[in-house]
């Protein structure tokens, strides 16, 4: 928490559920099991999203480096006041030295194939290059939680504009009112493509296009493939190409069997019988040649980096939000 106040922050006072009295927090106490902000040095900004900015930072008590995200709060909403005092949210993470789209688009050579790769209930439902971060030590992290959200069953509906377009699965496109972690497989499925090709597989400029270029790749879905297609709520809205063909193997020719068969499972029309990531865990793909590569032997890119923290803020293409 950041204060904007005096050196004496206004007290805070709370009522008691059981008593309904109030009483005042001792000031050694009102972080609670927070920190002050103040305990930690900010460097420079490295990312800003939605839902707030993110910074490189120095732990005082621990000399880490970290990063440190101010969260984004809608006013009136998502304040925190205490007293008359407004206050900011931080949240503390590990720092990560890369993001995976930066690397892809500043490669000279792409990643080998042996360098690659809910349980907890929980739909990320925004899983890009982007969102996934690295650290020196070849350690990859899926970031930015600010779209996912806890399921269970009975599945309650959930908004259905997530997913970043270019990731986005088929079902969401025509409008499916079940969210489950079968969308979240489609984006690991577009993020191994993304890996193995060096670029994007389905770069749409629009949803009509994305949908477009999915039956372009996959050929056009049918009751026999995905039953219940045709009732999906926006399926009338598009004019789908008459296209019978899969054309994964005629994209990745240099891929494996076990590679095309991993492809094929995450890029299941019908969500019931996509792969789960415990389906791709086992898969044959990554026990065969080339096996994955040992985490010291990862690449570092120091000079990317370096080279990111000290330029100034240039404006650049960026890829699709819609």
């Amino acid at each position: 928490m950041e204060n904007f106040g005096d050196d004496e922050p206004d007290p805070i006072r709370l009522k008691s559920i059981k008593t309904n009295k109030t009483f005042t927090v001792p000031q050694s106490d009102r972080f609670g099991n927070c920190r002050s902000v103040k305990e930690f040095e900010k460097f420079n900004r490295i990312g800003e999203g939605t839902y707030g900015i993110v910074y490189r930072a120095r732990d005082t008590r621990s000399d880490e480096i970290v990063a440190l995200k101010k969260v984004r709060m809608d006013k009136e909403k998502d304040e925190v006041v205490v007293g008359s005092q407004l206050e900011s949210l931080f949240l503390v993470m590990s720092y990560c030295e890369q993001d995976l789209a930066s690397l892809l688009e500043n490669m000279q050579t792409p990643f080998s194939e042996a360098q690659y790769l809910h349980h907890n209930f929980m739909l990320h439902r925004d899983l890009k290059v982007s969102n996934l971060l690295m650290t020196d030590e070849g350690c990859v992290k899926i970031a930015d939680f600010g779209l996912a959200r806890v399921y269970g069953i009975p599945v309650q509906p959930m908004t259905p504009r997530v997913v970043t377009l270019w990731y986005r699965a088929p079902e969401l496109l025509l409008g499916t009112k079940t969210q489950t972690t079968a969308l979240d497989m489609w984006a690991v499925g577009c993020i191994v493509a993304e890996l193995l090709a060096h670029k994007p597989l389905l770069p749409g400029g629009s949803e009509i296009q994305q949908v477009d270029l999915i039956v372009q790749l996959l050929g056009t879905p049918n009751e026999n493939i995905w039953p219940g297609f045709s009732r999906l709520p926006l399926v009338g809205q598009y004019s789908l190409r008459k296209q019978p063909y899969n054309n994964l193997k005629n994209k990745f020719t240099w891929l494996s069997e076990a590679g095309h068969r991993l492809l094929n499972l995450l890029f299941m029309y019908n969500p019931m019988h996509r792969a789960t990531a415990k389906d791709c865990l086992a898969s044959s793909y990554f026990k065969e040649k080339p096996l994955p590569c040992e985490p010291e032997l990862m690449p570092t890119f120091p000079h990317h980096r370096n080279k990111r923290a000290a330029a100034t803020v240039v404006s650049k293409p960026k890829r699709s939000k819609v």
